[in-house]
């Protein structure tokens, strides 16, 4: 759409309707072998970051201790079902997310928060480098209320150490996942699913960013 400012946040009564097919996608992950879809081993838990293109994004959580399973997908909007092309243009209301399943006997909520803190850049609204729109924006969609307080938390923590070395103000939506857009997270497309294991030279601008978190 000529003249749509792909930063600007689009309302629900505007956003595209989508579909209410899902989208197909394959079973297993492709590198841990483990379910894409559930069910998940009893005492697991499910997080969603979002932290720019989720193709980097995804493989720092599948390489992290304790992670179960992952996927990638779209979640704080409103579009039914949306393609990537659909999310690509900022009308859908949704931002390229990761779900991450962990075993919180072996990982901690605040350990994987570490990482999305310190593998991209939070300061920025609504982009990650040349990425540049709401797909793109940082947000963390909790499942239990103990996430909740324990991304804010870290959000807070995170703020002071950037605000020490002269950083900006964190931009990250946090919110539980019933609260985000329509609550769903919706399952992209079969060929971004681990799409850096199947694209090793694949396009990634994660790393670490600006300050440590510890």
């Amino acid at each position: 759409m000529l003249g749509l400012d792909k930063t600007a946040m689009i309302t629900p009564d505007k956003a595209l309707t989508g579909r209410d097919a899902a989208i197909p996608i394959t079973d297993r992950h492709v590198v841990l072998g483990t379910p894409l879809t559930g069910p998940w081993p009893e005492g697991h838990e499910v997080l969603y970051v979002a932290m720019g293109c989720f193709w980097g994004s995804e493989r720092i959580f599948w390489q992290t201790p304790g992670v179960y399973s992952t996927a990638v997908g779209y979640m704080g909007g409103w579009t039914r079902n949306p393609t990537y092309q659909e999310t690509c243009t900022s009308r859908t209301g949704h931002t390229e997310t990761v779900q991450v399943v962990y075993d919180p006997a072996m990982v901690t909520v605040d350990q994987l928060l570490a990482e999305f803190w310190e593998n991209h850049d939070p300061t920025t609204p609504n982009r990650q480098g040349g990425d540049v729109g709401t797909q793109y924006r940082s947000a963390i969609f909790a499942t239990t209320g103990e996430q909740l307080a324990a991304a804010e938390a870290s959000r807070d923590r995170y703020q002071t150490r950037l605000s020490e070395k002269g950083y900006g103000a964190i931009s990250t939506q946090i919110a539980r996942s019933e609260d985000a857009g329509d609550g769903t997270f919706y399952y992209a497309e079969d060929y971004h699913q681990g799409y850096l294991h199947k694209n090793p030279a694949g396009y990634c601008n994660h790393g670490f960013c600006q300050v440590s978190y510890a």
